[in-house]
């Protein structure tokens, strides 16, 4: 009976340590170089400049091969751009639940390249003038390249191009630059 108790101890201390290998939790957070490609009000004169703002939140990553893994993300994103016309400067922010899911192939132990999908949900809009609807809902297509500092520590850098509108009634797609900071658990 001991010997049975044993092993079974042993089972559960190696699945616990192979899991810990092959799954890390973490958080991160950066800033977003936000802007909106396309043309929201054609027949006006309005000059479209890009945003500054920030993400943050949950970060998993599982490791499939020696050199590749998967890297889905909850993070709340801010996008949007500035909108300027004879002196006056309207500010558009959307705030987003944003889940990507990057396929990470590592170039050596600590640099990797990043690409994915990534899903957003509209969580908030805000703006100095209603400028117009945004859509609830984004689909944008991800690329990067990720580097460990430590095995703990990381840094991520990601180009962001939104593939569906993101207005309701006006032309324009969402573009983002993410500089990242993380921490693995």
């Amino acid at each position: 009976m001991k010997k049975i108790l044993l092993a079974a101890v042993l089972f559960i201390a190696t699945t616990a340590t192979i899991q810990a290998q092959l799954l890390q939790i973490g958080v991160k957070a950066g800033v977003n170089f936000a802007s909106q490609t396309g043309d929201a009000f054609p027949d006006q004169n309005i000059d479209k400049e890009g945003i500054t703002s920030y993400h943050a939140g949950l970060v998993a990553e599982i490791k499939l091969l020696e050199k590749f893994s998967i890297q889905p993300e909850l993070l709340y994103s801010t996008q949007g751009a500035s909108y300027k016309s004879v002196g006056q400067e309207i500010k558009k922010e959307l705030g987003y639940l944003s889940i990507p899911v990057m396929a990470k192939i590592y170039l050596n132990k600590s640099i990797s390249l990043e690409v994915g999908p990534q899903a957003s949900f509209l969580l908030s809009e805000k703006d100095d003038f209603d400028l117009y609807n945004a859509e609830t809902f984004e689909f944008a297509a991800n690329a990067g390249l990720g580097v460990k500092l430590t095995k703990n520590i990381f840094l991520q850098g990601r180009y962001s191009l939104g593939l569906t509108e993101a207005s309701k009634n006006a032309d324009v797609k969402n573009s983002t630059v993410q500089i990242s900071a993380g921490f693995m658990f």
